[in-house]
């Protein structure tokens, strides 16, 4: 009996993720999957996410029943348990024996045939304790230790133990709930028409938490629109749409320069050139790959700015310009552990001396961009991390460094947007952190995001 297309498709998704370091969300909008139905993608999407948010936990319940230690697993063997035990605690419509079925079916298909009868075994055994709808039971759960928050929700403990540390352990609480959470969709309009466009294909939207510009998905398949295929909205997290609007918070003249240092994907790119029609952009991408769909996304996105967007490929630690710009945007590479929601595999990939390395790297990028600045302009530099490190650390070191700049105060720049009608959040406070801009996942309705603005003396 074949597996189902939805469960294989898991399987293939949840494999490369753990042999090629691969992200889940690309390969689940990949070409590759283009032909699953709407309800085999949304399976294998559950199934993926779910399995990678919840993964110490789906391994503690092996454990209890597997007769081998699971380093001793050969990973196909052990995707394919994770599987079937996130469908029978999480999944209350999945027949259990389906699960199990198919996951020994899984085992067999990845040339692991002599592991069938063992795979069998331990989910027999699993199967046979009443089912646990563990999602039912969560939002009764309280935890007053890191390591009990960790091990409930399905954390490294070091990374909460931070979280609890820098922000409180309520607001870790909130974070890893936020992280276990399906995030909701949220976009950026780009046209006055876009909102009734959607209204008309069958899509229901709520406004924005942050911004007047956001929308957020109710219901309906957002990519399957005419709008989003003309490039009339675009998905993007409202935090993410947030930093980019601080680059023109304050008034840009009409021929002024902009140089995104670390421009790809392109989302933040693209909104930056929607705010400053204005301006020219110099859009720096290290890989050429990226760079190569970064200006894919221009053409199709916005043709009409494609003339003073300039992409170029280089290192930004060693950006190839002598020109003075009065807006550098660093929204450098980072370890993104304020998207987990979205990217759950970062929490099992990270570690951490993984964070002085990226330190480093963000330092250079920042000391770059700083020669890059005119009299008077600014370097708007931003991570998704919610790591110190990444980000207080590298402004701290860049300003004893060079004394010809200055940190402003983000809350001025969001009073300034809150004042113009953009920023629609209902008071500044809780968005800042000292001087910087700081969003947490949970506390607030969106990912977790950093800022600083820099300004040269």
């Amino acid at each position: 009996m074949p597996v189902s297309p939805a469960r294989a498709a898991a399987f293939d998704i949840l494999l490369r993720v753990e042999r090629d370091s691969a992200y889940s969300s690309e390969l689940l909008h990949s070409a590759t999957y283009e032909s699953l139905s709407t309800p085999d993608h949304a399976l294998a999407t559950e199934l993926v996410m779910g399995v990678l948010r919840w993964r110490s936990r789906l391994d503690d319940e092996i454990v209890t029943a597997s007769s081998q230690p699971l380093s001793k697993l050969d990973v196909e063997i052990l995707i394919a348990l994770r599987l079937a035990v996130y469908q029978f605690r999480w999944l209350d419509r999945v027949p259990q024996r389906a699960a199990l079925h198919e996951s020994v079916e899984l085992v067999k298909r990845a040339r692991k045939r002599s592991a069938a009868p063992f795979v069998n075994a331990v989910l027999r055994k699993l199967s046979t304790t009443a089912p646990q709808m563990v999602k039912s039971t969560l939002e009764e759960e309280t935890h007053s230790t890191p390591e009990s928050l960790a091990r409930a929700r399905a954390h490294p403990l070091w990374l909460v133990e931070r979280w609890a540390h820098e922000y409180g352990l309520p607001a870790a609480h909130q974070i890893c709930q936020h992280n276990q959470s399906i995030p909701q969709t949220a976009i950026r309009l780009r046209t006055p028409t876009a909102t009734t466009e959607l209204t008309q294909e069958g899509i229901t939207l709520a406004a924005g938490s942050v911004l007047a510009s956001a929308r957020r998905i109710e219901a309906g398949d957002i990519t399957k629109t005419q709008a989003f295929r003309k490039g009339h909205i675009v998905i993007q997290d409202e935090a993410s749409q947030l930093v980019a609007s601080l680059v023109p918070s304050a008034p840009l003249r009409e021929r002024s320069r902009i140089l995104d240092c670390c421009a790809a994907p392109g989302g933040k790119t693209l909104a930056i050139a929607d705010l400053n029609p204005g301006t020219t952009i110099t859009a720096v991408e290290l890989h050429p790959h990226r760079a190569r769909l970064l200006q894919k996304l221009l053409h199709l996105h916005a043709p009409e700015s494609v003339t003073r967007i300039q992409v170029v490929v280089a290192d930004a630690r060693h950006l190839p310009t002598s020109l003075a710009f009065d807006r550098v945007f660093a929204d450098v590479p980072c370890s993104g552990t304020g998207t987990l929601a979205r990217n759950p595999e970062i929490k099992w990939r990270l570690n951490p001396t993984d964070l002085s390395k990226l330190q480093t790297r963000q330092c250079a990028i920042l000391r770059s961009a700083l020669a890059q600045v005119a009299p008077g302009g600014r370097v708007i530099y931003s991570t998704c991390s919610l790591e110190k490190e990444e980000n207080e650390n590298v402004i701290e070191q860049a300003l004893a460094e060079n004394n010809s700049f200055r940190l402003l105060d983000c809350r001025a720049e969001l009073d300034r947007l809150r004042a113009a009608g953009k920023l629609t959040w209902p008071e500044t406070v809780s968005l800042t952190r000292g001087r910087y801009l700081r969003t947490i996942p949970g506390v607030h309705p969106c990912d977790g995001f950093f800022a600083a603005i820099l300004e040269k003396c």
